[in-house]
């Protein structure tokens, strides 16, 4: 078995969790599975997998080279696209990462066209807030929603999410309608702590042609975007909501927007990679895809 072959075992043994499973899936040998990953190990000189009875999981070597494998194999996967009869589009494993709200409602629906386009490429759509390190996790690409300090990624910015100031009717009801920035001291909001620092995010707002921030009573503080918008429908306090995240809940009457005249700044949509000289034409045609989508989203919201 050569080099790349045995690559491609080891990558499959990891992503099934185990060797009979891989064998089954490659339809080989299960000793031919387990004699490729010991080959691997040798040639390397270094353990790439801790065996168990039920499963096999990556040695601190093995991760870093279960990434640069998945990585080699998809680039050889496209170089003999290049040659093939069958034509040159993008396929392979394609590994991104969205914030839950982006990802249920806007790639979610529209993924059948994309599959449409490019019907090679098999996608793993992960759904989080916290910060993700592409390289060490394998992740492709990112969609955030922010501004953004990641100065090893590549960044591009896909457009801007206006925001607004929302509260659920229960709240209004028993702290009364707040009709300027001057009575948001007898207010009481939903604290936002960031996932990356786990900094608290003050009260922000403009005056005067200058974005101010102040900080507000607070009676619980998440870090999850979904859990704000979920305390804030339970009557907890204020919040600051991207309009695209607010827009169903207040059709549903769940949620009324106030102090109009002072909205929070719009936050920038990007999308980050990592820096490659080459990058992937999966990567490519992912990008420009989901910048079209997001950008024709957010001119609804303008």
């Amino acid at each position: 078995m050569d080099r790349i072959q045995a690559m491609q075992v080891f990558v499959t043994v990891v992503d099934a969790g185990g060797f009979t499973k891989a064998a089954q899936q490659l339809q080989l040998p299960r000793a031919s599975v387990s004699s490729a990953v010991q080959q691997l190990e040798a040639q390397l000189g270094a353990r790439l997998l801790h065996r168990t009875t039920r499963r096999v999981q990556l040695t601190l070597d093995g991760s870093g080279f279960y990434e640069r494998c998945r990585q080699l194999l998809a680039d050889f996967d496209e170089i003999e696209a290049l040659f093939s009869q069958q034509g040159a589009g993008p396929r392979g494993k394609l590994r991104i990462d969205v914030p839950g709200p982006i990802g249920r409602q806007v790639l979610a629906p529209a993924l059948p066209d994309f599959f449409r386009q490019y019907p090679d490429v098999q996608l793993e759509l992960g759904v989080t807030d916290r910060p993700v390190d592409l390289i060490q996790e394998g992740v492709d690409c990112v969609i955030r929603v922010g501004f953004l300090s990641e100065s090893r990624l590549v960044a591009r910015r896909i457009g801007l999410m206006p925001q607004g100031n929302y509260a659920s009717p229960d709240y209004l009801a028993r702290h009364g309608l707040p009709l300027s920035p001057d009575d948001l001291d007898q207010h009481l909001a939903v604290t936002y702590a960031s996932p990356a620092s786990g900094k608290a995010l003050g009260w922000e707002y403009q005056q005067q042609g200058e974005w101010r921030e102040r900080p507000m009573r607070s009676c619980v503080s998440v870090n999850h975007v979904e859990t704000y918008t979920a305390c804030a429908l339970a009557g907890l306090g204020l919040i600051q909501l991207p309009r695209y995240d607010a827009a169903q809940y207040v059709a549903a009457g769940q949620l009324v927007e106030v102090l109009a005249d002072w909205p929070p700044q719009a936050l920038p949509v990007s999308v980050l990679y990592p820096h490659r000289r080459h990058l992937s034409r999966r990567v490519q045609v992912f990008v420009e895809w989901a910048g079209a989508l997001m950008r024709e989203q957010l001119q609804l919201l303008a």
